[in-house]
C-alpha cells in the first residue's frame, strides 16, 4: 500500500504561482522509482483531466492546457513529487491529485494510488 499526501494548494490571483507538493509513504513491492508520477484535476462538474506525467525515465508530458506553464518533478530518494504551476488562470481551478501508478499518459487519468486532494482556486 502506499499513502500519498498533498499540500501547497490554495487561492491566487489570475497570473500568480503556485507549488504542490506530494509525499508518499509505505510500500507495495515495487520501488517508487519505478512508477509514473503525476498530477490529476477535477473542477466542480467536469471530468477528471490529467495535468502532468513524469515517467520512471524522468520523460514528461502535459495536457495542452498546462504546457509552457506547468513543471512536474520528482524526488525518488524521499519519494515525493511536485507541481510547480505558473501564471496560473481562473480556467485551472480544480481539485488536484497526486496520482501514482498506472497514471503514465495524461490522456488517461487513472492511477493505482491517489492522493486526498488539494484544491486549487484562481481568481481573475
Amino acid at each position: 500500500r502506499l499513502d500519498l499526501v498533498e499540500s501547497g494548494g490554495g487561492s491566487v490571483q489570475a497570473g500568480g504561482s503556485l507549488r504542490l507538493s506530494c509525499e508518499a509513504s509505505g510500500y507495495t513491492g515495487i520501488s517508487y522509482m519505478n512508477y509514473c508520477v503525476g498530477w490529476i484535476r477535477q473542477a466542480a462538474g467536469k471530468e477528471r483531466e490529467g495535468v502532468a506525467v513524469m515517467k520512471p525515465d524522468g520523460s514528461t508530458s502535459y495536457a495542452d492546457s498546462v504546457k509552457g506553464r506547468f513543471t512536474v518533478s520528482r524526488d525518488n530518494a524521499k519519494k515525493t513529487l511536485a507541481l510547480q504551476m505558473n501564471s496560473l488562470e481562473p480556467e485551472d481551478t480544480a481539485m488536484y491529485y497526486c496520482a501514482v501508478g498506472r497514471y503514465c499518459s495524461v490522456t488517461d487519468p487513472q492511477a493505482t494510488y491517489w492522493g486526498q486532494g488539494t484544491q486549487v482556486t484562481v481568481s481573475s
